[in-house]
């Protein structure tokens, strides 16, 4: 490889061109770790999109391989949940038997995460309208959750990461509200929100631990390049660097 990180490299694959969280991650990540951040150009949110996008990951990952990266990071959920649960794990298997490198999706980053904190009924959160959230439940009960509720805010694909992270507190708080002595976590699909700041205060008001997808991939990250470096202010998950 012409270019290392002396903690190990993480090739990243972004399915949209959306500024916002490749900085968040690079914020929180320990010293030691490089990313070479690739990226798709998702522009408008729909289903059908995500279903013809997944083809295009391949020669990204394949380039990634290529530059002999140690982790694989093919983002996006609504793409691989649209595909399905047993769909992605094939997929993935696939993707590590061909290119040799171990290979994670926001998914199952997501589900090692719940496991991780012990959750195993939850609330969800998106920032997709309709009923295409049905299909984001779908994915966690396959992979043996129960997803209490997965509700969407009914913003334009373009304009997520202008929510106020005021307006998408309160969203999960109603949703959580409708379930909260049933609720062990709140879930907030998507990186494209700017919200990273209200996560430790959710879980301080609702007693519950949230999972939010860049702590989430932070701590993956670590856990599988063997580093072991908590970061406080974005929930238990990351500031405890719990086992998973």
């Amino acid at each position: 490889m012409a270019f290392t990180s002396w903690r190990g490299v993480v090739g990243n694959i972004k399915p949209t061109m959306r500024p916002g969280s490749v900085e968040e991650l690079c914020r929180i990540l320990p010293e030691g770790v490089g990313i070479i951040p690739l990226f798709l150009d998702i522009q408008r949110g729909v289903r059908e999109e995500f279903t013809t996008i997944i083809p295009h990951y391949e020669p990204l990952i394949a380039k990634l391989a290529e530059h002999e990266v140690d982790i694989i990071h093919p983002e996006g959920a609504p793409p691989f949940m649209v595909l399905g649960y047993q769909g992605e794990a094939e997929l993935i298997k696939k993707w590590e038997k061909t290119y040799k490198t171990q290979v994670f999706t926001s998914g199952t980053n997501h589900i090692r995460a719940l496991n991780a904190l012990k959750v195993k009924r939850f609330i969800g959160a998106s920032y997709f309208p309709g009923k295409i959230n049905e299909t984001f439940g779908k994915y966690f009960v396959d992979a043996g959750f129960d997803v209490l509720g997965m509700e969407g805010i009914d913003v334009p694909f373009q304009e997520v990461g202008n929510l106020s992270a005021e307006m998408v507190y309160a969203h999960v708080k109603r949703v959580f509200l409708k379930h909260k002595d049933e609720a062990e976590g709140i879930y907030l699909l998507g990186s494209g929100w700017r919200v990273m700041g209200i996560i430790d205060m959710l879980e301080a008001d609702l007693g519950v631990p949230v999972i939010h997808p860049v702590p989430a991939r932070c701590w993956e990250i670590q856990k599988r390049l063997m580093i072991n470096h908590p970061v406080k202010g974005y929930g238990r998950l990351l500031s405890e660097m719990l086992p998973g």
